[in-house]
């Protein structure tokens, strides 16, 4: 190839060149000393929408930004809720174990397990053929006891009786009472009855059987409502008091929570576990707990005083929580320590100021120092907040 070709090649692959490079390094030409078109009818800085506080930022003419609007509240006064879990076991308000007063051999049974029963109710009968016969030798004895006592009565009224026989058939008559009793309460004994209403467990026998006072026939439990032993820590001493609602959840799910109240507070402290032994009620009109279940009891007790901030006014820095607050309409930044969560509000620890707003929204616009108006959640001019400071925006 001739030498001017290559010089035509090499000039033109330089001028391609030299155009994506102006493309890709804007103002190039400018440092090279050239204008280029678009350079040279582009408007000056300052003129246009590119240079800095210009119109398009939203600055005054004298460079300043307009003060930021903001929503913001006084903060609010909440208490520190002092919660405390523990596990109890329910029991029933009342239990009583059925067992036979004497020795004998099961003749009917007048329940099934699981029944409810009333106090009182025949739970089952033992043989009382022998007791019955007694009690009708006793009756007869006391109507002959009482004849002869009219006998002697009658012939102490005529002069032929003495005193000494009125005595002796009189306490015959009491003996013969006292035996007929006797002979009534063996009877009674041999029907075992409910002594509390309830319901009835399994019963541990049938007809046939021979069973003693050592055998337990079954037991009766008043479910009505349960009964829960919790251990609290030992701090809630001088806290916890009779009648203080307290919250359950059975550890077998599917009951959902259930609204106790305390009953009995123990008189110690255990010295080993240090804990105090308080008991609570449990409801249970629809008969869906039982006795022997575990619950979660959870108790709340109103602690200190705190303000409390709305959570969207919490942010996050490197040092830790902060808010911001308004102060003679300038935006302060005020370090906070979180005490406690709430789904609506957050307890906190700030030296907030008599006055003092918080901002909840348009925190992402606020600086330091910066001049803010306060307007209404709604968006519009804020009377609401301004009214409770006795501050305007």
């Amino acid at each position: 190839m001739a030498i001017w070709k290559q010089i035509c090649v090499a000039l033109g692959l330089m001028g391609i060149m030299a155009l994506g490079t102006s493309a890709l390094v804007p103002g190039l030409f400018e440092r090279l000393g050239l204008r280029s078109a678009e350079t040279a009818e582009a408007p000056k800085s300052g003129q246009g929408s590119g240079g800095f506080g210009g119109g398009a930022q939203g600055g005054a003419p004298d460079g300043t930004r307009p003060p930021t609007e903001v929503t913001a509240l006084p903060p609010a006064e909440g208490r520190i809720a002092d919660r405390v879990t523990a596990i109890g076991d329910g029991q029933a308000l009342r239990s009583v174990a059925i067992f036979a007063e004497t020795p004998g051999r099961v003749t009917s049974i007048s329940v099934t397990s699981g029944q409810k029963v009333q106090a009182g109710d025949l739970l089952l009968q033992l043989d009382h053929e022998a007791e019955t016969i007694a009690l009708e030798r006793a009756r007869l004895m006391q109507e002959d006891a009482a004849a002869r006592l009219e006998r002697t009565r009658a012939l102490r009224q005529s002069g032929t009786g003495t005193d000494v026989q009125l005595r002796e058939a009189e306490l015959a008559l009491r003996q013969a009472e006292l035996e007929r009793r006797e002979a009534e309460y063996d009877l009674t004994q041999r029907r075992i009855t409910a002594p509390v209403a309830g319901w009835i467990g399994i019963v541990n026998t049938e007809v046939g059987a021979q069973i003693g006072p050592q055998t337990e026939i079954a037991r009766i439990d008043d479910r009505s409502t349960l009964l829960v032993d919790v251990r609290l820590p030992d701090r809630l001493v001088g806290r916890v008091t009779v009648g203080d609602p307290i919250r359950a959840e059975a550890l077998a799910g599917g009951f959902g929570p259930i609204d106790g109240r305390i009953t009995a507070i123990d008189n110690r402290v255990d010295p080993a576990s240090r804990t105090l032994l308080v008991q609570a009620k449990l409801p249970n009109p629809e008969d869906r707990l039982r006795a022997g279940m575990a619950f979660a009891m959870t108790l709340d007790l109103p602690g200190a005083s705190a303000p409390a901030v709305d959570p969207l006014s919490v942010q996050w820095s490197r040092e830790g929580a902060y808010v911001w607050v308004v102060r003679a309409d300038k935006a302060t930044r005020l370090p906070v320590k979180i005490m406690q969560r709430e789904a609506e509000r957050v307890l906190v620890e700030a030296a907030f100021e008599p006055g003092d707003l918080v901002v909840i929204e348009g925190v992402q616009s606020v600086r330091p120092g910066a001049e803010v108006v306060v307007r209404g959640a709604e968006g519009g001019a804020s009377a609401t907040a301004g009214s409770q400071t006795g501050a305007s925006p």
